[in-house]
């Protein structure tokens, strides 16, 4: 699959499908994903002109039942999630994991915010979310991981070095700064702390304006 970062967490694989998460600021008409995973409601996520310009008349969209109305008012060709589940598709199964903050209000247990985990073509990515390092994702196992590192609403730089280094991914592809909160130098850091054996790939480059 080939992998693209856009702002913030939107992440587009591209294979036989394509595979959308939170788009946000798309900036051109693809219209082309096969299906789109929403994280939560937050407005950095859950952006619904992005998500008009990546759809087509087929896309299914997969998001947690925080955004259950909202979804179904843009199509009923979708599936409402909720942590800690599998589910199949036609081209794949995924699973759910918890995505919440440990210490601050952003992002409460209680409201089932969720991150993916998605295997296909015998790789494994796992899509975080915005999370702290929780004990509930202590024991995943991935090939590629989007971890945030920007700090306040998720963990920060170190937090997320310190999981990165304990789950140890093929490859960490480091998300969630460079644009509403996380300075652009965080990448550096970031790739300075993970340990040498797992190769971090850097897709947000320059400070979004």
């Amino acid at each position: 699959m080939q992998i693209e970062v856009f702002t913030q967490s939107s992440i587009k694989l591209s294979g036989n499908k394509i595979i959308y998460f939170d788009p946000f600021k798309i900036n051109k008409n693809y219209n082309d994903a096969d299906y789109i995973f929403i994280t939560h409601n937050h407005y950095d996520h859950y952006d619904e002109a992005s998500i008009k310009k990546v759809m087509k008349n087929d896309t299914k969209i997969i998001a947690p039942r925080v955004l259950s109305e909202d979804i179904q008012k843009i199509t009923q060709n979708n599936i409402i999630v909720e942590p800690n589940q599998t589910y199949y598709l036609e081209d794949f199964t995924f699973k759910t994991t918890p995505a919440y903050n440990l210490d601050k209000a952003f992002h409460p247990k209680s409201a089932n915010y969720v991150g993916y985990l998605i295997t296909i073509s015998n790789t494994t990515y796992y899509i975080m979310g915005d999370t702290d390092a929780l004990e509930e994702n202590k024991n995943i196992i991935t090939d590629i991981c989007f971890v945030p590192i920007g700090g306040k609403y998720t963990m920060d730089v170190k937090e997320a070095t310190e999981y990165i280094n304990h789950i140890k991914p093929k490859i960490a592809i480091p998300i969630h700064y460079g644009s509403i909160v996380g300075d652009i130098s965080l990448k550096d850091e970031f790739k300075k702390l993970v340990n040498k054996e797992i190769k971090v790939d850097i897709y947000i480059e320059e400070e979004e304006k």
